[in-house]
């Protein structure tokens, strides 16, 4: 099994660009976000089962994924997907499933672009391009750079 590491710093380098890091700080928590705000607005077939159950099960999934590889992040990425899960449970109460929906989608294609005019500037594709899994790289390598700015000398 690869390292969490070794993908760390294989995405580094494809973002050595700082303004492509900047647009990551800008654009990948939203992105993020409306993943989880899109899932949180599929209607669940169980009434057992709360709005948001798909969002929560790949969080989970995603969680998993990175506490194999990483404990440190994932702690991290936990809180994250915390904070992101109960901002959109909010969202969902206000919006409705529709209204959140559509937020999110238009989230989703802002950010994106925004992705790929900071790869511009980078003269680099995105590294999922290359490889799928590099999507869950992006949170994990900002949380990383922020365990970094926190002082913390050992992160995986």
């Amino acid at each position: 099994m690869r390292t969490m590491q070794s993908w760390l710093d294989s995405y580094s380098g494809d973002h050595q660009n700082p303004t492509n890091q900047v647009f990551h700080w800008f654009c990948v928590p939203p992105i993020v976000w409306s993943v989880i705000a899109l899932l949180w607005a599929i209607p669940v077939p169980f009434t057992a089962l709360r709005p948001g159950s798909w969002a929560v099960l790949v969080m989970v999934v995603a969680f998993y994924w990175y506490w194999k590889r990483s404990r440190r992040l994932a702690a991290g990425l936990l809180i994250a997907f915390a904070v992101l899960g109960l901002l959109t449970n909010v969202l969902y109460g206000r919006l409705g499933a529709g209204g959140l929906a559509w937020w999110a989608i238009g989230v989703f294609v802002v950010a994106w672009i925004g992705q790929f005019i900071g790869h511009k500037y980078e003269g680099r594709k995105p590294s999922f391009l290359t490889d799928v899994s590099y999507l869950l790289i992006g949170p994990a390598w900002l949380m990383a750079k922020l365990y970094r700015k926190l002082g913390f000398k050992q992160i995986t």
